[in-house]
């Protein structure tokens, strides 16, 4: 695959008491992108989002979008966008967190299943099972094996010593989007997923 994305989508969840955690940093790199691209969101109920139209260059119009359904429906904000603007999985970006990442990493992928997060398999499962749509995992870390329940952690904010490295996961992530964007997908996969935070 290498569309340049039409709808960018970050999960979180709303509500103030989400604001700033773990499981919304989907959200932050949304925030900033709309800043990067001198955007910003308004609520469209009938979407089930708040969305943003932003101008990407020669790519386009690229909209923006925080799916407001709480993380485990996602699905339904993302396929009713994909409606509306009559594009296909193909075209879409997902931006999420993965605890299965070390804090501060980013991947970017053209497909793949839900690797266990309530919001991708939303987003499969309204799709009809689709899988082929771009991801974009911003590490999170985590504070337990794997197997272990870590709602805690994903649902609670970054530590201050952890903040630095969020930080820095955050601005990478909005300049990988923005190469996929501006240039493609192979190209953002090239450049960033050889990047670590720590060099």
């Amino acid at each position: 695959m290498s569309a340049r994305p039409k709808l960018v989508v970050g999960l979180g969840n709303p509500g103030k008491e989400y604001e700033g955690t773990r499981h919304n940093i989907g959200f932050a790199v949304l925030d900033r992108l709309a800043d990067k691209f001198g955007c910003s969101f308004r609520s469209k109920w009938r979407f089930s989002a708040k969305i943003a139209e932003a101008m990407a260059g020669d790519a386009g119009k690229v909209v923006l979008a925080k799916p407001q359904t709480y993380m485990n429906r996602s699905g339904t904000a993302v396929n009713t966008l994909l409606q509306w603007l009559k594009v296909a999985p193909a075209q879409l970006l997902v931006v999420v967190d993965d605890a299965d990442l070390p804090l501060g990493q980013i991947r970017l992928r053209v497909a793949g299943g839900s690797g266990g997060h309530n919001g991708l398999r939303s987003i499969i499962e309204t799709l009809g099972g689709d899988e082929e749509f771009a991801r974009l995992r911003v590490g999170i870390g985590r504070s337990a094996p794997l197997g272990a329940d870590i709602s805690g952690h994903v649902l609670g904010r970054f530590a201050p010593p952890e903040r630095d490295l969020a930080e820095q996961a955050v601005a990478a992530a909005v300049e990988a989007v923005d190469c996929c964007l501006r240039e493609s997908l192979t190209e953002a996969m090239n450049q960033f997923n050889r990047k670590k935070s720590a060099d």
